[in-house]
C-alpha cells in the first residue's frame, strides 16, 4: 500500500553551542536549504507542518546543567502536541531539524502513540550525562535524555519518563570510540549498540534485519529512525557540527534503510545536524538530497 509523506519542520538549534565565529548554529536553516534543492518539491507530500524554534541563546541550566532546558522542554512539548495533531495511522513522516535535541519531543509524541523502537544511526552515541558533556549541549545527550538517563526535568517531561525503553533501541555508527568513559555509558546500557567498526563487520542490511526482527518478536508498535548526518563519511559530508574523518557511505545508508523505509511499522525518519552554512554552494547537499529522495521514493517499489 502506498503511505501518505508528511513533512515536519522543526528548525531547533538550542541543543548545540554555536562556535566563536558563528552567531547561531546554522542547523536552523535545514528545512528551507533542503526546500532550495526540491526536496519538498519532488518528495509531494500531503503536509507540510512548521513549528518555528525560539531565538538562539547559550543560556546554562545550573539545575540540570544543560543549556537551554527550559526552552528545548517547551519546544519539545509543542512537537509532540504538533506530531499528535497531525498523526495519520498509514503516513510516513519526515521530521527535518534541527539539531539531535529535536529527538525529545518527537520521542514524547511515540511515547503517547505507544511502545516504540529507534534506529539511531549517528557518528556519536549522544548516551552521556551532563557530567561528561564539554558543552553542556542538549544535542549530546539525546539518546541518554529519551532512555532516562539524566536529569529528571528533561527525562520525566509530563511524566512520561522513559520516552523510549533502551532494549528497543539500535545504536549505530559511532565513530568516536578513542574516549573509554564516553563509550562505557552505552556499553553498560540495555542498548543494542553497534561502533562503526562493529556495524562494518555485521553488515549494514544484516544489522537494520536484526532490528526489524527484535521490533517484530517484542510486539512493538512502530519504529523511528534517527539519522544524524554526521555518520556519513567526512569527504561526502563535512557539513556538520562536530566533525568525523570515519563514517558510513550511500551505499552503506542505502543498505540500511531500504529494509526499514518497506516495513509498514516505520512511523518515519528524522534528519539532523546538516548545517548550510558549511556548504554555501551546496556541494555536499546536492547529492544528499538526491540520494534521500531516491531511497524514499523507491522504499513501495
Amino acid at each position: 500500500m502506498k503511505r501518505n509523506i508528511n513533512i515536519f519542520e522543526f528548525p531547533l538549534n538550542l541543543g548545540l553551542t554555536k562556535k566563536e565565529h558563528e552567531t547561531e548554529p546554522g542547523v536552523r536553516k535545514l528545512p528551507d536549504w533542503l526546500r532550495k534543492f526540491g526536496f519538498h518539491t519532488r518528495i509531494n507530500p500531503k503536509n507540510i507542518f512548521r513549528l518555528n524554534a525560539p531565538e538562539y541563546s547559550m543560556e546554562f541550566d545550573e539545575e540540570s546543567k544543560v543549556r537551554n532546558a527550559e526552552q528545548i522542554i517547551g519546544y519539545a512539548q509543542q512537537q509532540a502536541d504538533s506530531i499528535i495533531s497531525h498523526y495519520e495511522k498509514n503516513a510516513f513522516n519526515i521530521i527535518l531539524g534541527g539539531d539531535c535535541s529535536i529527538l525529545i519531543g518527537n520521542a514524547i509524541a511515540l511515547k503517547k502513540l505507544g511502545n516504540f523502537g529507534i534506529f539511531y544511526l549517528d557518528g556519536h552515541t549522544d548516551f552521556i550525562p551532563p557530567e561528561l558533556s564539554e558543552t553542556g549541549g542538549a544535542a549530546g545527550m539525546d539518546l541518554a535524555i529519551i532512555t532516562g538517563n539524566g536529569p529528571e526535568k528533561l527525562t520525566n517531561i509530563n511524566g512520561l519518563k522513559p520516552y523510549i525503553l533502551e532494549e528497543n533501541i539500535f545504536c549505530c555508527g559511532n565513530a568516536e570510540t578513542d574516549d573509554e568513559e564516553y563509550v562505557s555509558q552505552i556499553i553498560n546500557s540495555d542498548i543494542h549498540y553497534y561502533d562503526l567498526y562493529q556495524l562494518r563487520k555485521n553488515g549494514f542490511r544484516n544489522t537494520a534485519e536484526n532490528f526489524l526482527k527484535m521490533v517484530n518478536e517484542k510486539g512493538l508498535d512502530g519504529f523511528f529512525i534517527h539519522l544524524d548526518v554526521d555518520v556519513l563519511k567526512d569527504e561526502i559530508m563535512p557539513a556538520v557540527d562536530s566533525r568525523m574523518e570515519d563514517g558510513i557511505s550511500y551505499d552503506n545508508l542505502g543498505e540500511m534503510l531500504k529494509p526499514l523505509f518497506e516495513n509498514p511499522l516505520c512511523f518515519g525518519i528524522e534528519i539532523t545536524i546538516l548545517d548550510p552554512d558549511y556548504d554555501k554552494k551546496g556541494t555536499y547537499t546536492r547529492p544528499f538530497v538526491e540520494y534521500l529522495i531516491q531511497t524514499i521514493k523507491n522504499k513501495e517499489d
